[in-house]
């Protein structure tokens, strides 16, 4: 049997995998994950690490196209390169094992249950809610939900009806499946789930809770939800 080295395709798939297999620097892409630029000095103080630390892991990264990096002054800002790295990012995520860390505060179990129901995914909504509203979409017709997802046409006259406009002009896909790794079911991503996202937080649907990616679906959100897509107002 012919078997071919890993170096021999000409990609080397392993130094992606090295640049996450160490547990700071996955801590740090999972952070990131809120669509914000980070500086190093937040993310050591995210990951309980030394500063020296965290600017050695992200050096690592940004050489790895993991992350870019922004200067302001003397300001160094790091943010995921990207939709493609938010994708594997995530993807990998919910692959991942779970394990249950444990709650040394009713305030952490607090915030790891507000993640779970709702959170953003870099620029798009994730978590119970979000799975909630994509099933919702499918259900009515607004979107194609199976091998191949898209926007229907009765989706696209729906955000227009809401209000909701997409962005003209880019390459990115209008509709995708992006895996949620806390419900382990494809949540709404593309351009739709970030325009519906976006409109969101802008009329007050959702609201951020603190400087976590955790949201709260607000009681103007949930009449919204219930009135635009049929949600139940207590389950979301």
């Amino acid at each position: 049997m012919d078997v071919r080295r890993a170096d021999d395709v000409g990609v080397d798939l392993a130094a992606v995998a090295r640049l996450l297999a160490d547990g700071t620097r996955a801590a740090f892409c999972l952070a990131l994950l809120d669509g914000r630029a980070w500086t190093a000095t937040e993310l050591a103080r995210h990951a309980g690490v030394a500063a020296s630390t965290a600017t050695e892991h992200l050096n690592l990264l940004v050489h790895g196209g993991l992350l870019v990096e922004e200067r302001h002054g003397r300001h160094r800002y790091v943010r995921l390169a990207g939709t493609r790295v938010v994708e594997l990012i995530e993807s990998l995520a919910a692959l991942a094992p779970h394990r249950a860390a444990p709650a040394r505060s009713l305030a952490a179990v607090g915030r790891r249950q507000a993640l779970a129901r709702a959170r953003l995914c870099y620029d798009h909504l994730a978590g119970a809610v979000s799975l909630a509203i994509t099933d919702a979409m499918a259900a009515r017709g607004l979107l194609e939900w199976g091998h191949e997802p898209g926007l229907t046409d009765e989706g696209a006259a729906w955000l227009a009806e809401v209000g909701i406009t997409l962005p003209g002009g880019s390459r990115r896909p209008l509709v995708r499946a992006c895996l949620d790794w806390t419900e382990r079911r494809p949540h709404l991503a593309g351009a739709v789930g970030a325009a519906l996202c976006g409109h969101a937080l802008a009329v007050g649907w959702i609201t951020r809770i603190g400087t976590t990616r955790a949201l709260a679906v607000t009681d103007t959100g949930r009449r919204a939800l219930h009135e635009r897509l049929g949600l139940p107002p207590a389950d979301h």
